[in-house]
């Protein structure tokens, strides 16, 4: 029988076992689950990081990087399209095509045609892989953002970054595996850098905030009212609390795991303030970037605080151009001639960031993907318009394996739907996780008395965009 004190002791310590178990019960015994170490891979690993630059709201591939003459040739007619969005034109509806507003020419050595929209980005077309036959699910912005970051459209599931942070852990262990800078509060939120059931060790941490120019940072890093002795005190004593009660019970997975997600509180305490400033790069890395600009100073310091990020051993990093209205940015359904406004903004840091990756040697194993939810269709909405377009568009991939100077796929003669050799999102998911050295039919987690992965039962590897 226990004596009076030793009930006490437990009495006193109940309430924080209780909120302890709160936290072990989001992390799992799975393998690899408890920790953010390095993990082996089965496949060899042609990428070990990844950046993903979000363009939200479905930039126009037939007004950017899929040239089509028929679009063209045919402007102005009038033609019937069947089911391009379900439920919303009914099974057949004659629409007018439009043309693309800005002119096509070819670059590189490949021949890749580009729009004016992206001159710095077409100085680079022979080091870029593009998908032009890309289809997805959903066809508003909510659910195929949610499916393009989570690989479901109205589920809650972890996303991309989650699953490979959970898949491989991380290069630096003072950094998380997975960050996500400036997301927006809309068109799935949080949830598109959440980790949903797998262990909270492997959610998204989010860096500044969508449409703001202010220095990015994640909240709450820095605490002005302590000293840093003071605050390593109170982490040091937090840490002998958790050791005590660790030594206390049998060896478990999980326990350790919280206590490691403390430590990598505290260490990112010291090392996130330096790797988010900027101000020690030279004036030439700056100006690559754009910043100093008026109109790519915003999404200039994305991509440059990317390319620190995965330097510095960030295994996923998500640069999200986006705000907070309820439209995404891209989302020109009646004044597609703003898309030259967008362009302006990303157009020259994306180039900026594909020539520094190359020059530091970073593009070898880093896996560059631009892209949007989905495209926009080849004809008009309104007068100057085009509306979502889930069954045909286009991304592009650089670096991590990828052939360079590389077209894959097409869409029809006007860009209206994907034709040859069709790819699906998860298709995409599936290659990314190929390129990193994971096999997607066997990264799962078990939950709720079933197996979840990224693909869930879909995904087919793109062999044929791999070196």
């Amino acid at each position: 029988m226990n004596t009076r004190r030793e009930h006490l002791k437990t009495s006193a310590c109940g309430i924080g076992s209780l909120a302890l178990a709160s936290i072990q019960s989001q992390l799992s015994a799975n393998s690899g689950s408890s920790s953010l170490a390095p993990l082996p891979t089965l496949i060899p690993q042609r990428a070990k990081r990844v950046i993903f630059l979000f363009m939200a709201g479905g930039p126009s591939h037939v007004d950017s990087f899929d040239y089509k003459p028929e679009l063209i040739k045919q402007h102005g007619k009038s033609i019937d399209f069947t089911g391009v969005r379900t439920g919303t034109f009914g099974k057949k509806s004659q629409r007018k095509l439009m043309k693309p507003l800005w002119e096509f020419s070819r670059h590189g050595a490949c021949g890749q045609h580009v729009s004016t929209l992206f001159p710095h980005i077409a100085q680079h077309v022979d080091d870029l892989c593009f998908i032009k036959s890309m289809h997805t699910e959903g066809v508003a912005h909510g659910p195929s953002t949610l499916f393009l970051h989570t690989g479901a459209t109205n589920l809650v599931r972890p996303s991309m970054g989650s699953w490979i942070s959970y898949g491989l852990g991380t290069e630096n262990t003072n950094l998380p595996a997975f960050i996500s800078i400036a997301p927006s509060a809309g068109k799935g939120g949080p949830r598109n850098y959440g980790n949903a059931f797998l262990p909270a060790l492997h959610q998204g941490t989010a860096i500044g905030r969508a449409g703001s120019v202010e220095k990015a940072q994640i909240r709450n890093i820095e605490n002005a009212l302590l000293k840093d002795t003071q605050r390593r005190s109170r982490f040091d004593l937090l840490q002998k609390l958790n050791a005590d009660q660790a030594a206390q019970t049998q060896a478990d997975d999980r326990l350790d795991a919280t206590i490691q997600s403390y430590e990598l509180a505290w260490r990112m305490q010291m090392e996130v303030p330096e790797l988010t400033d900027l101000s020690k790069e030279s004036a030439y890395t700056k100006s690559l970037y754009g910043i100093g600009e008026k109109h790519t100073e915003f999404y200039g310091r994305q991509c440059l605080l990317a390319r620190r990020m995965v330097e510095n051993g960030v295994r996923f990093v998500s640069v999200n151009y986006s705000d907070e209205s309820s439209t995404p940015r891209w989302d020109q359904h009646g004044n597609m001639p703003k898309h030259k406004n967008h362009a302006l903004a990303t157009d020259k840091p994306v180039a900026g960031l594909l020539a520094d990756l190359k020059q530091r040697g970073l593009l070898e194993d880093t896996l560059v993907w631009w892209g949007g939810e989905f495209g926009r269709t080849p004809f008009a909405q309104g007068k100057d318009g085009r509306d979502h377009n889930p069954r045909g568009f286009s991304v592009f991939l650089a670096g991590g394996g990828v052939k360079p100077g590389f077209a894959y796929g097409s869409t029809d003669e006007l860009g209206g739907v994907a034709v040859e050799k069709r790819v699906h999102m998860s298709d995409l998911h599936a290659t990314i996780l190929h390129l990193l050295g994971v096999d997607h039919e066997q990264l799962t987690y078990r939950f709720a008395g079933r197996d979840f992965r990224l693909t869930d039962v879909a995904g087919n590897i793109i062999h044929d965009i791999i070196t």
